[in-house]
């Protein structure tokens, strides 16, 4: 059975990715803080018939974030589906946040996910399968006032973007689900407002079929794609001048090498 390994695994949007994921036949490594938590993602997952491993550890905290890497470079274990889950969102304006909690939540939303996703690729490029999922948010758009939280979520998007372009060809694939507020009872939801609140099981399911599409990026639900697709229409058409730049270099490089083979028979 192909393995997924979920960060941020005992509770929401992970232990949904979790529950899926079990359906679908992929056995577990779940990866959080919370023990107890994902006891109880892992008894439900092996209802499912799979084999489930329990990694408990702080994706903040050197020692805990080493233990994951160590596990998904592991070529014996391969793993063949990474989702980079874990987040932290710190509360209160940037000028009088705490700076220790400051640097978990960079810790955790860029430094881990950058880490974890080196650990994974070499294996899955040299299997030539296998992708990863990086969890960003509607907020590495339009980022609310005064807090890191969207910062980190825009560096997931661009991080995502770039990596995604070198695996060309791989049989690797690398997605950002875009997500916007989600029913998973972390947040309450004001009156009124519900229509631009999604249902995580679904952001889940569109989120894995556009992975499966060979796409790098996921925006479930039609409001904010819709609003996504204005704002990605500058980089996608860059994308695409980029692209016909670099064939029209290639265009032009027979002839030159042509010239240089000319002058080397003439010499």
């Amino acid at each position: 059975m192909p393995t997924a390994l979920v960060t941020g695994a005992s509770r929401g949007l992970g232990a949904v990715f979790a529950a899926r994921l079990a359906r679908d036949g992929h056995d577990l490594v779940l990866v959080a803080r919370d023990r107890m938590g994902l006891e109880r993602v892992s008894a439900s997952a092996r209802r499912c018939g799979v084999a489930v491993e329990v990694v408990v550890a702080d994706l903040s905290d050197e020692r805990g974030l080493a233990a994951v890497q160590h596990r998904l470079a592991d070529r014996s274990r391969p793993v063949d589906l990474l989702v980079n889950n874990a987040g932290v969102e710190g509360e209160g304006q940037f000028a009088v946040a705490d700076m220790w909690d400051l640097q978990a939540e960079i810790d955790t939303n860029v430094t881990a996910v950058m880490r974890l996703t080196r650990a994974a690729l070499p294996g899955m490029i040299e299997r030539g399968r296998g992708g990863v999922v990086n969890v960003a948010s509607f907020a590495g758009y339009l980022a609310g006032p005064g807090n890191a939280y969207a910062a980190t979520k825009a560096w997931v998007l661009t991080f995502t973007d770039t990596v995604s372009a070198s695996l060309a060809g791989t049989g690797v694939g690398m997605i950002a689900l875009c997500a916007g507020r989600m029913r998973t009872g972390k947040h309450p939801v004001p009156e009124g407002a519900s229509a631009m609140w999604l249902e995580p099981e679904a952001v889940v399911d569109e989120c894995l079929a556009d992975l499966a599409r060979g796409r790098t990026l996921s925006v479930p639900g039609w409001r904010y794609r819709a609003v996504v697709d204005m704002l990605e229409l500058p980089r996608r058409t860059l994308r695409t001048l980029a692209k016909l730049a670099g064939r029209g270099r290639q265009q032009q490089q027979p002839p030159a090498e042509a010239a240089t083979v000319r002058l080397r028979a003439a010499a």
